[in-house]
């Protein structure tokens, strides 16, 4: 007995004697949950501050009246719920943000229709070469958007002929910006959707196709339904990519919301040569953003329902 309170005596000096974070990793070594709850607020703070700050700091810019700016704070200078009122009454944003959602909502329906074409192929398929032939696929997504800036400008502004017919004038459509925004995209929601197309048994699509279903109509009656969550999630990645794209919809359109100029343009648009009102800026962005940010609260509900829904026993 006197042995043991000797030990647990020497133990404690010898904590005593080591610095706080020696003695945070030793307790933590004898409990490790408390190392992962340690981890978990850390991670979550950093998430927080990087994510939700922005979203403040474009609160506090637009309640502060543009006079005010120069002394601007962490709190607002003021208080000018007006800024969200002006940003319809200087331009039409309202059309910069029904263009944006036009230009996302075509794309995506692109998107989803190839590469769900493409998507069957590759995961219901063997045949020489697939891998390396997604492989390619997903490296032209990493390409950046200026390489095909200048071809892609010639052709969408009718400057390219083969065999003496010339290419459609594009500039200031919509498919200016739809087009390539997703193509750009496209490789990487083939990929989903071929991870959620292989995952499906063969036997559903055999007793489809028994019963006279072609390929085609097995693809869009047994295998989307059942690929609901990588649909989704193709879709909703693809919607919030077109809308937010910068490089193709700045340079596709002259600016003016009557030629489809995004949304991009309408937050541009309170900024002149010699002036910005950065508080419109700011309240512009944040009306910007509510569709996306509704979209995704929407979208997790989706997915995860489709997760618990679609589960399959072959």
């Amino acid at each position: 007995m006197a042995t043991e309170q000797r030990q647990h005596e020497e133990s404690g000096d010898h904590e005593r004697d080591v610095g706080p974070f020696t003695r945070w990793v030793q307790s933590s070594i004898r409990n490790p949950q408390r190392a992962y709850r340690a981890m978990f607020y850390v991670l979550m703070i950093f998430f927080l501050l990087t994510t939700l700050f922005p979203f403040y700091w474009l609160l506090v810019l637009a309640l502060t009246p543009t006079e005010a700016l120069s002394n601007i704070g962490l709190l607002p200078n003021g208080f000018n719920p007006g800024a969200f009122v002006d940003i319809f009454e200087i331009l039409p944003f309202h059309v910069y943000m029904f263009n944006s959602f036009v230009i996302a909502l075509a794309s995506t329906v692109m998107v989803l229709l190839i590469g769900s074409l493409a998507g069957y192929v590759f995961g219901r398929f063997d045949f020489p070469g697939r891998g390396a032939l997604m492989l390619i696929l997903l490296t032209i997504s990493f390409f950046p958007p200026v390489g095909f800036i200048l071809p892609l400008f010639q052709l969408f502004t009718g400057n390219v002929n083969v065999l003496g017919i010339s290419s459609p004038m594009l500039f200031n459509t919509p498919f200016a910006v739809l087009l390539p925004a997703g193509a750009l995209y496209m490789p990487l929601s083939i990929f989903i959707l071929t991870t959620f197309y292989r995952q499906i048994p063969d036997g559903l699509e055999d007793a489809a196709r028994i019963e006279g279903t072609t390929r085609i109509g097995a693809l869009f009656r047994v295998i989307i339904p059942l690929s609901a969550p990588g649909v989704a999630t193709a879709g909703v990645l693809t919607f919030i990519y077109v809308y937010n794209e910068f490089f193709f919809s700045y340079l596709m359109t002259n600016g003016e919301a009557e030629n489809w100029a995004p949304i991009l343009w309408g937050v541009l648009g309170y900024q002149t040569q010699y002036t910005a009102q950065y508080n419109l800026m700011a309240a512009a962005s944040i009306v910007g953003v509510l569709p996306v940010a509704i979209l995704v609260v929407l979208a997790q509900e989706r997915i995860v329902s489709g997760l618990t829904s679609g589960a399959l026993k072959e």
